[in-house]
């Protein structure tokens, strides 16, 4: 990038990495208007990625936020199980497909509402789902959107390349648990997001501990967590430590996530304010 760069590509001739991954971005339905997309990403699967979603959408929510859900995670989508959506839900017009809402207003998008049956597999290659993916961004009538929360499939491929590339992106939180090899692989996706010129707001560790209910005592399930020497090693920020809560696992299996009652992501809504102002 040389010394003529704007940083504004509308006005700038300078050739540099951010046009090239301006020129990729997919443009959103036109009778949408999104002003922020978030990601939740992982290095690796079952880490509860979708649950953080899920309570990013609804803490913010609950600030007086209009959110939505785009959920990529195709071949495993968790998140209309988490809301109690059913499939078959969506309608659409000439103008695109209108995402079902959850009781307070959540929208969602998943490829298990438009299935016949939500535990139909979904086998598909590489770009199949990621042009499903990019039809969720230009195909959907997302109304008067203040923060998107895209929950995305674990890993460093097709998927989390498609939504680098092609949504307007303002960062992502990377979601873990405390095992070394998790931790591992947790480095990858931040690499990625690095080479990608992607923001890392924070990172949120997951059965960070279980606290008995009795004696309140807690308990390192996973053993000792480096989440924040990992975290000072790349300049960010831990925005949650998470306990194992089996109340939260209950909420999910009936549905209601949207009757937690904790404050577990009450840092994370904060950067994410902090960042968009």
């Amino acid at each position: 990038m040389g010394n003529e760069c704007t940083h504004d590509c509308s006005s700038c001739s300078a050739s540099c990495p951010s046009r090239d991954k301006q020129s990729l971005l997919e443009p959103q339905n036109s009778s949408s208007n999104i002003k922020h997309v978030i990601g939740v990403v992982s290095g690796k699967g079952g880490v509860g990625k979708s649950l953080v979603t899920s309570m990013l959408a609804v803490t913010m929510a609950r600030r007086g936020f209009n959110t939505a859900i785009l959920d990529a995670d195709i071949t495993g989508p968790s998140i209309p199980k988490a809301f109690g959506l059913k499939t078959g839900c969506v309608e659409g017009s000439e103008l695109g497909m209108f995402p079902p809402k959850t009781k307070t207003g959540i929208e969602v998008m998943s490829l298990n509402l438009l299935v016949d049956e939500e535990t139909k597999p979904v086998v598909w290659r590489g770009p199949v789902i990621a042009g499903t993916v990019k039809q969720f961004w230009t195909d959907v009538v997302w109304n008067d959107v203040d923060y998107m929360f895209v929950d995305m499939p674990p890993g460093t491929g097709d998927v989390p390349l498609t939504v680098f590339q092609s949504l307007p992106i303002d960062g992502i939180i990377v979601v873990s648990s405390p095992q070394d090899l998790v931790s591992l692989i947790v480095e990858k996706a931040m690499k990625m997001a690095s080479l990608m010129n992607i923001k890392v707001l924070g990172l949120v560790e997951n059965y960070s501990f279980f606290k008995c209910p009795c004696c309140g005592e807690e308990t390192k399930i996973y053993g000792e967590s480096n989440i924040d020497a990992l975290a000072k090693e790349y300049g960010v920020d831990v925005l949650a430590k998470l306990p194992i809560d089996s109340s939260l696992a209950k909420l999910c299996d009936k549905g209601i996530i949207e009757l937690m009652e904790n404050s577990y992501m009450d840092l994370a809504a904060d950067k994410i304010e902090e960042m968009t102002k």
